[in-house]
């Protein structure tokens, strides 16, 4: 048996824990391109009323303002980044941010142990996935506390 590689894509997640609510994305690539299409979305479908959309995210280079004037025009751009709150996750800390809970759970339930031979069947789980998790009200319980956060972070915070 030979094994051959078939190639990868990327999923975006974006969860909101508080509401149960989740929606992915599933792309070819995973470049500042694909990052800023899908803020885009989040802002002008997902959230068209929000004064401002925070983003929890990691400290990977594509997660940035920058990946607007790179996607789009300059005035889209802007308006994009004046609407967009970025908070990042400590380096080294990405388990903070609760999405990435997530993901460890759509792994282990849509995905793990198989390999998919096309993007489009990808899509098609990942979709199917986000309706039944959304459908059963599903959501992370987050045990981590301030108090946790004080002791584990510690090197973080100003001490007075």
């Amino acid at each position: 048996h030979e094994y051959t590689r078939g190639g990868l894509c990327c999923a975006f997640l974006a969860f909101e824990p508080l509401q149960a609510w989740r929606r992915a994305w599933v792309r070819a690539q995973r470049r500042r391109l694909e990052f800023a299409e899908v803020v885009r979305e989040l802002c002008e479908e997902v959230y068209p009323e929000a004064d401002v959309v925070r983003i929890v995210c990691d400290n990977l280079n594509t997660h940035t303002p920058a990946a607007f004037y790179e996607r789009y025009a300059p005035e889209v751009a802007r308006r994009l980044a004046e609407r967009v709150e970025f908070v990042y996750t400590p380096v080294h800390g990405s388990w903070l941010n609760v999405v990435e809970c997530e993901f460890s759970v759509m792994v282990r339930q849509c995905i793990a142990h198989r390999r998919l031979g096309e993007i489009a069947v990808l899509r098609r789980e990942i979709e199917a996935w986000v309706a039944a998790r959304n459908a059963e009200g599903a959501t992370v319980e987050w045990q981590f506390t301030t108090a946790d956060a004080r002791i584990k972070l510690r090197r973080l915070y100003p001490s007075v």
